[in-house]
């Protein structure tokens, strides 16, 4: 049976809050669909079902915390039937009529007959219940009797104890992050980098001038809505190096780096409220430019509205953070353990540059790379950015 688990939105998080469940016992679910929104220091993360199916049991109610990879919440597959309700769960039954029998009456006189139902503290017939719904109930003051279950053979359910209890405080999903709590985070982990990654740096001028020819000429077939900017090729081209150097691709994990099977491209995305975050786009090195700049266009955009998705949250095989658009020439970054590279980019800007013997002004962009010394040094760090560079001398390979 599959289940939901806590997901793990990084190597350096232990638990999260389950805030919101956006399905309920029986409903039918796609694999990609939103089911639930949890919270993290990142703010309020909507989580995706990894599998098609019926949603059989939630196991965890709103406002828990819980530890990465406790089950969440179960799913069937479409058209089998549900699990029979637990033994410990008494099944509806059809009411007989009270009999009174005196306590002197003797076991064996006494009226032979179906087995009375337990019946509530209202009179009513008691109903079937999970255990962890009874005990809600019993803290909530809630009749059982009152309640109408959802769950396998009527079962009332946690949810149902919740929907039942209008008198209690509800409590609003968070659309948006705490400042102070992702400025710990980062430095958390930016302090982890620096103590435990021996990092070296590398810098490269890539000429700039065939890759925006190119890009002018591809738009000028494309409406405008499906323009390419220059930030979609610079991804591109370290997708693709990324994939020709698989030790530059990967986690650093114990004592040994772990190589990824495919490029999975982390962005750093910038908050419109301060802060920080990473998504990270699947198999990148395989992905049209056009797809590529879908995909971080919706990023972006639930980066902003403070409604990331767990998959945008997975730890990336390698990220970029790209500042050109802030007027930087060049940046310096601090690599995301637990991967061994992260890559930067400058702002775009017209330079002199030497050319056959002679200085003509050029758009250059700065590419730098940190590299982790545990898994590649420098030779290894100058042949990535050097094939960078070749992609965006031939901007017909990023296609």
């Amino acid at each position: 049976m599959p289940e939901l688990k806590m997901p793990s939105l990084g190597a350096d998080m232990e638990a999260a809050t389950l805030v919101e469940w956006k399905v309920a016992p029986g409903d039918p679910v796609e694999r990609g669909q939103v089911i639930a929104v949890i919270e993290t220091d990142k703010g309020a993360i909507d989580v995706e079902s990894l599998d098609d199916g019926v949603v059989e049991r939630l196991v965890i109610e709103p406002w828990t915390k819980v530890a990465v990879g406790t089950v969440m919440a179960t799913l069937r597959s479409v058209g089998v039937a549900p699990a029979p309700v637990p033994e410990s769960v008494s099944v509806p039954v059809s009411v007989p009529v009270p009999v009174s029998v005196p306590e002197s009456v003797p076991e064996s006189g006494r009226p032979q007959g179906p087995p009375l139902r337990p019946v509530s503290e209202s009179g009513l017939p008691r109903q079937a219940a999970s255990p962890a719904a009874r005990a809600r109930a019993r803290e909530l003051g809630v009749d059982l009797a009152t309640v109408t279950g959802t769950g396998p053979g009527g079962a009332i359910t946690i949810a149902d104890v919740a929907r039942a209890t209008p008198a209690a405080p509800a409590r609003k999903a968070s659309t948006g992050f705490d400042p102070a709590a992702m400025r710990r985070a980062i430095a958390t982990r930016m302090a982890r980098s620096k103590r435990e990654i021996p990092h070296y740096y590398l810098a490269t001028e890539i000429d700039f001038a065939r890759a925006q020819a190119w890009l002018t000429t591809e738009n000028q077939a494309r409406p405008v809505s499906e323009r390419l900017v220059p930030a979609a090729l610079l991804l591109k081209a370290t997708a693709l190096a990324a994939k020709q150097f698989p030790e530059l691709n990967g986690h650093f994990v114990g004592d040994a780096f772990r190589r990824a099977e495919h490029v999975r491209l982390g962005i750093a995305i910038a908050l419109r409220g301060g802060g920080l975050t990473v998504g990270g786009v699947d198999h990148a090195e395989t992905m049209s430019l056009e797809g590529l700049m879908r995909e971080l266009g919706a990023m972006v955009e639930r980066a902003r509205a403070g409604r990331m998705r767990a998959s945008d949250l997975s730890d990336p095989s390698i990220t970029v953070t790209n500042l050109g658009a802030q007027g930087v020439t060049m940046a310096l970054p601090i690599i995301f353990p637990p991967q061994v590279a992260m890559v930067g980019f400058g702002r775009i800007t017209e330079r002199p540059w030497v050319d056959a013997g002679q200085v003509v002004a050029r758009p250059i962009v700065t590419a730098t790379l940190a590299g982790d010394h545990r898994v590649t040094d420098g030779h290894r760090g100058g042949l990535f950015l050097h094939a960078v560079e070749r992609h965006l001398l031939d901007p017909e390979t990023l296609r």
